[in-house]
C-alpha cells in the first residue's frame, strides 16, 4: 500500500508518516477516527488499509459470539408474557480479557434470528440465516457488520432457506453447505457469498446430505464435518467433506470425527493439525460447549454439568501440547448461553 494514495492525511506531516500514525490506531478508535474527515473514513474502511495493518502486525484477533442476553418479554392483551430467548453479538478481546456487545441489527432490534450463523471476512462480521425470533420461520437474511463505522448493513439474501448448516470464510468469501430446508429435509447443496461484491454463487453439491454439520476453514480448504441425512436423523457421520477453494472440488475424508457425536460449535484444530473436540479439553466445559479458534489460542464457553453457570475459558494450542485451560471473569451481563461464534481479525 502506498501512502500517496491518501495524501496529507495529517496536515504538516509527510504522507508516509501520517499513514503510519493511523496504522497504529487501535481498532477501538477507528469509529471516532472515521468521523474526522472523509479522507480518513475512506482510508479506514478500505480493504487496502486493512491488509496494510495486517501485514505490519497491527490487527487483533477477537471472538464474536452469538450469546443469550435474556428472554424477550412481549405484551399480549395488556399482560406481560415471556417470549423466546434473545440473542446478541458479544465481542471478547483475549488481550484485555473484556467483553462488549455489538449494537442490535435494525431489522431485529429485540434479538438476533435464532440459530443464526456467523463468519468473518477481512475484518468484517457476516451473519446469515436463522429463525425469525417472533414467528420461528427460517429466514434468508444476510447482515454485515463493519467494525470501523460500527454499523450493520443488509446484504443479499441467501438463495434458499436453510438451518443448522456449516459455515466458514476465506479470501473475502463466506461459504455455507449442508443443513436442512424449511421442510426439515437435510440438504447437500452449498453456496459462496462474495462480501465485497454482495453476490452469491452456487458450489458443487456435497456427496451426501449433511444436517447439523459443522464448518471450519483450514488453510485454503473449507471443511464440512459430520452431519446426517434426512432418513438417518441424529446418526452423526464420522466423515467430513473438504472443499478446495483453489480447485473448486470436494473430497471426502473418513474417520475424522467421533461417529454419533454432534459437532456443532465444538470442532477445533489440534496441535498436530487434526480435528479435535473442544468439548473434551477439560471437564469444566462438558455441556453447552462453544469453541472459537483464535490463532494458537482457543476460547471455550460452556459448563461442567446441566444447569451449571456458563463460563469463559481460554487455552493455548501450541506445538507439542495443549495448554492448561484458564477461566476468564467476564463480569455481569455476559454469562448467557453461547450458541456459536467465530474469530474476527480487526
Amino acid at each position: 500500500m502506498e501512502g500517496s494514495e491518501f495524501p496529507e492525511l495529517i496536515p504538516g506531516l509527510p504522507e508516509e508518516l501520517g499513514l503510519e500514525c493511523l496504522t497504529r490506531l487501535p481498532y477501538s478508535a477507528h469509529g471516532v477516527a472515521s468521523q474526522v474527515c472523509r479522507r480518513w473514513r475512506l482510508l479506514l474502511k478500505s480493504k487496502e488499509f486493512y491488509f496494510h495493518r495486517k501485514k505490519h502486525g497491527y490487527t487483533r484477533k477477537l471472538a464474536c459470539l452469538v450469546q443469550s442476553t435474556g428472554v424477550v418479554v412481549v405484551s399480549c392483551g395488556g399482560m406481560k408474557q415471556s417470549g423466546s430467548p434473545s440473542y446478541g453479538i458479544t465481542v471478547f478481546d483475549p488481550v484485555s480479557r473484556t467483553c462488549e456487545r455489538l449494537p442490535p441489527i435494525p431489522k431485529y432490534p429485540n434479538g438476533l434470528p435464532l440459530f443464526c450463523q456467523v463468519a468473518s471476512s477481512e475484518g468484517k462480521l457476516v451473519l446469515t440465516g436463522g429463525w425469525d425470533p417472533v414467528s420461528y420461520e427460517p429466514v434468508k437474511d444476510v447482515f454485515v457488520y463493519d467494525f470501523t463505522i460500527r454499523r450493520w448493513k443488509q446484504g443479499k439474501e441467501m438463495a434458499g432457506k436453510r438451518s443448522f448448516f456449516a459455515i466458514g470464510a476465506c479470501s473475502g468469501r463466506v461459504l455455507v453447505a449442508g443443513g436442512h430446508d424449511e421442510n426439515k429435509n437435510a440438504i447437500s447443496s452449498g453456496w459462496v457469498y462474495d462480501v465485497n461484491r454482495n453476490e452469491w454463487s452456487e458450489l458443487p453439491p456435497l456427496s451426501q446430505e449433511r444436517d447439523e454439520c459443522e464448518g471450519l476453514v483450514i488453510g485454503d480448504e473449507f471443511w464440512v464435518v459430520s452431519g446426517y441425512g434426512t432418513e438417518t436423523q441424529g446418526a452423526f457421520e464420522g466423515s467430513a467433506e473438504v472443499y478446495g477453494i483453489g480447485s473448486g472440488e470436494w473430497r471426502r475424508v473418513e474417520g475424522v470425527w467421533e461417529a454419533g457425536r454432534c459437532p456443532k460449535s465444538c470442532v477445533g484444530v489440534g496441535k498436530d493439525g487434526g480435528l479435535v473436540n473442544l468439548g473434551e479439553l477439560d471437564p469444566v466445559v462438558r455441556v453447552g460447549v462453544c469453541g472459537v479458534m483464535m490463532g494458537n489460542r482457543v476460547l471455550v464457553t460452556g459448563s461442567e454439568y446441566e444447569g451449571a453457570a456458563q463460563g469463559f475459558y481460554t487455552a493455548e494450542m501450541v506445538e507439542g501440547q495443549n495448554g492448561k485451560i484458564e477461566r476468564i471473569d467476564t463480569g455481569d451481563g455476559f454469562s448467557g448461553f453461547v450458541q456459536s461464534g467465530c474469530c474476527v481479525e480487526i
